[in-house]
């Protein structure tokens, strides 16, 4: 039976590489295995190979500082990080809060079975992860250190106490993902924020890793002396993979005593965490409802969506923090702003503000939440259609929350700008008309497009988000549109005159806006009637 539910997990977790989700159907066995081809080249090949080139670095230097042990000490904990942060979500999902718990629950099978292929799961996903770094550490370690038979043993039994560390520290976190998710009515911006975190220390260490490893190697031994007396357990950890016996049975015994204090909770626990649904309602709170207009109430409707999927947040909108970090940016490095505007424009005054204003548009066309709007709607699209509204009360309303998502960081770049690049009032308003401007006209621009391209018949929503042709188009208009923006003022426009540029591209903007917003009041309507 464990066998059973184990392929059953596997199976929902590679779901994507075995099931054609756009097409609704099984993958061919040629498309599984280029599938599973890409994932091993991409885990052993790209991962695996770039924790070997690191490994390759650090083993050489220490072990010629007198600290092998440290080098096992911090491959060990960068393998835990990464097992423990590649599992953690699969345990929340699939240990805790996985979507067939009732279904197995009512079978005549054991609680301990359910709860052992979960945690088999896990535990295969937290070596996947740990493993690209553990196996090539301790190889590394073979080749350029000591190759004897208590250090391929105890090198083995390193991999396996790091994998079932990981797996023991992800249903920790799990289980608090789950008991906070529980309560919370809005759970998509837990995975916004970890994904976004994600990203920011991803782009950190690659900004970093090359100073923090020539650092650390040249003061490895003054490291190693400080960890050595300050925290002991992690010197003990690390002359595992060293060979040391006694160092190996000391953490085989503390880990087999964690996961038998951590089966014997979850045992207790894991009834009653799955069976718990989720409700954030406050007891003894009376429900109240406030009346609102139709175009109000569409209006909340999606920017509710928006805000309620954490795909279409973190694709769609991830531009509104670029924007936010650009006003951050404007402010806090006014000054190499005012020296790039100076190089490039041979002013930092007016052309400077139009340069700028062209940038903040460039930045807001990476969002499109309007564009797959329509798509979204799906099968449930009818519904829209008989209510007692227009079509374009349904079409403004999502054109609304493109607008209020781009103009509101905007505007913080605008003001950012005042207080940073000195300019004249007139060129300086004159700039902010054209980005609010721009901000509406690439709002009416992409309804157009997800009116014209829209994909009802998807069977996940990520197909519309990124799959679309509408969105590669949307994303290309507005770039290409912003980018001859600027680039035609470095060209020509500063011969003109900023205040003159400015004026020409409101009006030229302005005539597109016209364009669209008659034809999305006409034709788009019946098309958006006719879906």
């Amino acid at each position: 039976m464990v066998k059973v539910l184990l392929k059953k997990q596997l199976s929902e977790i590679f779901r994507t590489y075995l099931y054609d989700a756009k097409k609704n159907k099984k993958r061919s066995n040629l498309s599984i295995f280029l599938c599973f081809a890409f994932f091993i080249i991409l885990m052993v090949g790209v991962l695996g190979g770039m924790f070997t080139v690191l490994s390759v670095l650090l083993c050489g230097p220490l072990l010629q500082a007198g600290v092998g042990w440290l080098y096992f000490a911090v491959m060990g904990l960068v393998a835990i990080f990464f097992g423990a942060f590649g599992s953690v979500f699969n345990t929340f999902s699939g240990l805790y809060l996985a979507k067939d718990n009732d279904l197995l629950l009512s079978m005549p099978i054991p609680v301990s079975v359910i709860m052992g292929s979960r945690l088999l799961g896990t535990y295969i996903m937290g070596l996947m992860y740990s493993g690209v770094i553990s196996i090539p550490a301790v190889v590394v370690y073979l080749v350029v250190g000591k190759l004897s038979v208590s250090t391929i043993v105890c090198g083995l039994v390193y991999v396996f106490l790091i994998s079932v560390f990981d797996l023991e520290l992800s249903c920790v976190l799990g289980w608090v993902v789950a008991k906070i998710s529980q309560k919370l009515k809005n759970k998509s911006f837990i995975s916004v924020i970890v994904a976004l975190a994600f990203f920011g220390l991803y782009y950190f260490i690659n900004f970093k890793a090359g100073s923090l490893v020539q650092e650390f190697i040249a003061n490895a031994y003054m490291y190693g002396m400080n960890v050595k007396g300050s925290v002991y357990p992690l010197y003990l950890f690390g002359r595992i993979g060293e060979g040391d016996w006694l160092a190996t049975l000391v953490y085989v015994a503390a880990i087999g005593a964690l996961f038998a204090v951590m089966w014997a909770v979850l045992s207790r626990s894991f009834i009653k965490i799955v069976t718990t649904k989720s409700d954030s309602r406050v007891k003894g709170a009376k429900a109240s409802f406030e009346g609102k207009s139709a175009s109000s109430a569409l209006f909340s409707k999606e920017l509710t969506r928006f805000t309620s999927n954490a795909n279409y947040m973190l694709n769609c909108g991830l531009g509104i923090l670029m924007l936010m970090f650009f006003a951050g940016a404007i402010v806090v490095k006014g000054d190499m702003v005012r020296s790039i505007c100076l190089q490039l424009l041979g002013s930092e005054g007016d052309p400077a503000v139009v340069a700028l204003c062209g940038v903040v548009c460039c930045v807001a066309s990476m969002v499109y939440v309007v564009v797959p709007s329509i798509s979204l709607e799906g099968r449930n699209l009818w519904i829209l259609q008989v209510l007692p509204v227009s079509p374009w009360q349904v079409l403004s309303a999502k054109i609304k929350v493109q607008f209020l998502l781009t103009a509101v960081p905007s505007a913080l770049c605008l003001v950012a700008m005042a207080f940073v690049v000195p300019s004249s009032i007139v060129t300086f308003v004159l700039g902010c008309v054209f980005t609010m401007l721009f901000m509406f006209v690439f709002a009416l621009f992409g309804m157009f497009v997800g009116l014209k391209m829209p994909i009802l018949n998807w069977t996940s929503e990520i197909i519309a988000i990124k799959q679309s042709i509408g969105v590669m188009i949307a994303l290309l208009v507005g770039f290409v549109y912003s980018a001859a923006f600027v680039l035609l003022f470095i060209l020509f426009g500063r011969n003109l005159g900023s205040i003159a540029y400015l004026c020409i591209s409101i009006a030229v903007t302005a005539g597109v806006g016209a364009v669209l917003l008659s034809w999305l009041k006409g034709r788009g309507c019946r098309i958006f009637a006719e879906l």
